[in-house]
């Protein structure tokens, strides 16, 4: 019987000399401005998710606002479309397309989201180029931080908040402006008659907005958002990552590679621009870590090194665990392509249920204080109450059938409604029957409500008459 083989444990004194303190201030990151490929794929990345959502508000459809949440009236425009809660379906599988679109994305190349479209790396990248604006880049700020108070410190300083929180509020504003028309919003708030609730919302993400991109930062990426959290647990060896290639770049030296004639050190000079630029402070030379955002930061800054010193590029580059380690990158995987079946799945059911669409919703209810009456002539009476709702941003005319065994009519025959768009009306409608004509008790019966200007266009609901 072999004996198990046991991990070597390595036991180490406890230095009474030495304390570690529970709760430690939080570092700020100072982080390098960098231009480069990636950091202008990033800028455009960043600057057209900053411009739709500054942008979409303002543009008018038909009329109206193109992306309104109108939660007065219960109902979402979007450009030449109107959802109502009864299509809550076309928002779940909205909701589960952009989860899919994510998990596919992050399998695929990583953290890509967070470090070219993500909100928080939006407003924080905004932020930090109106502080170097106003305090210069990573050397002049640190000096500035360690200055005594003094004009141009106070200046500076007032300067960069201002504008913070003039981005801030003008972020609010435009948060608010989906929910109330944002051609109202903005002259009633600048003259003062904005209502209590819209202000508070305003104030509200002017101040959340200052604290996460002007404060806290890399904080929300690393502790407060979920995503970062589980993304690692969807890589594999082929998920495309921004790594350091050890096998180049060690042993680490000081110093220009140009004059050594038999170089023993690697490619890396440990100048620690990547870890300078880098937006949440980690050494991408020390693997891969769940804070790194995928910005390529450290890639373009590497890059012009390696210029400077006669390298080639590529020290820090996207790359893969497989491609590192010499082997062949796979770009279709299991786990990818069933993502991909997914999303394609869901978006064709998605696209036929939004064209399939019937753009008006009908109820029927039957009068619950009475299952039947008679009149004075002998018949029987149903009555029921039609709710007809115009789902169409455009004024419709519907008439309203009845589809019933013979002796089963309407009290006042079909009738004509027009409805404007997004319009609710609850129509009574009574049914009568006449026991000479025709013998039942209860029979099933359909209203047929067509819309005449699109014939094509009709909602049959079934529904029940009851008689003794």
């Amino acid at each position: 019987m072999s004996k198990t083989e046991r991990i070597p444990v390595h036991s180490e004194g406890i230095d009474d000399g030495r304390s570690v303190a529970l709760y430690a201030k939080r570092e700020r990151i100072q982080a390098k401005h960098v231009s480069g490929h990636y950091q202008r794929l990033r800028d455009l990345g960043l600057s057209m998710t900053m411009g739709l959502y500054l942008i979409l508000p303002w543009v008018q459809w038909q009329g109206r606002q193109a992306v309104l949440f109108d939660l007065p009236h219960r109902s979402f425009h979007i450009f030449g479309i109107t959802f109502w809660p009864q299509d809550f379906l076309f928002l779940a599988w909205a909701l589960m397309l952009a989860a899919f679109a994510l998990f596919f994305f992050t399998v695929l190349a990583g953290r890509v989201y967070c470090g070219y479209v993500c909100p928080q790396t939006t407003w924080t990248r905004f932020f930090m180029g109106i502080e170097r604006i106003f305090e210069g880049d990573r050397h002049q700020r640190m000096k500035l931080d360690k200055a005594p108070w003094s004009f141009n410190k106070l200046w500076r300083r007032t300067g960069k908040h201002l504008c913070w929180l003039l981005l801030g509020l003008v972020t609010g504003l435009t948060f608010v402006g989906y929910f109330t028309p944002i051609r109202e919003l903005v002259p009633d708030f600048l003259t003062a008659q904005v209502g209590g609730w819209a202000l508070f919302w305003i104030g509200f993400f002017t101040v959340a907005t200052y604290g996460n991109a002007g404060f806290l930062r890399e904080q929300v990426c690393l502790y407060m958002c979920p995503y970062a959290r589980f993304q690692s647990v969807m890589f594999d060896r082929d998920t495309l990552i921004v790594s350091y290639d050890t096998a180049r770049g060690e042993p680490r030296g000081r110093g220009s590679r140009k004059k050594q004639a038999a170089p023993l050190a690697g490619d890396c000079v440990d100048c620690s621009l990547c870890v300078q630029v880098c937006p949440t402070g980690i050494d991408i030379r020390d693997g891969l870590q769940y804070e790194c955002i995928t910005c390529a930061a450290c890639i373009d800054a590497c890059d012009q090194v390696m210029d400077r010193i006669d390298k080639p590029r590529g020290l820090i580059r996207y790359t893969t665990e497989n491609a590192l380690a010499g082997g062949r990158h796979q770009v279709l995987r299991p786990r990818l392509i069933g993502y991909g079946v997914v999303i394609s799945l869901l978006s064709l059911a998605f696209a036929w249920a939004l064209y399939s669409r019937v753009p008006l919703q009908v109820d029927v209810l039957r009068d619950r204080n009475q299952l039947y009456r008679l009149t004075s002539l002998g018949e029987v009476e149903n009555s029921y109450r039609l709710e007809l709702l115009n789902k169409d941003q455009h004024s419709h005319r519907y008439r309203v059938t009845l589809e019933a065994p013979e002796g089963l009519k309407l009290v006042h025959g079909e009738m004509t409604v027009t409805l404007e768009g997004g319009q609710h009306r609850s129509l009574p409608v009574t049914v009568s029957y006449d026991p000479y004509v025709a013998d039942l008790d209860s029979r099933t019966i359909w209203f047929r409500v067509q819309d005449l200007d699109v014939p094509d266009l009709e909602v049959r609901h079934e529904s029940r008459f009851i008689a003794p």
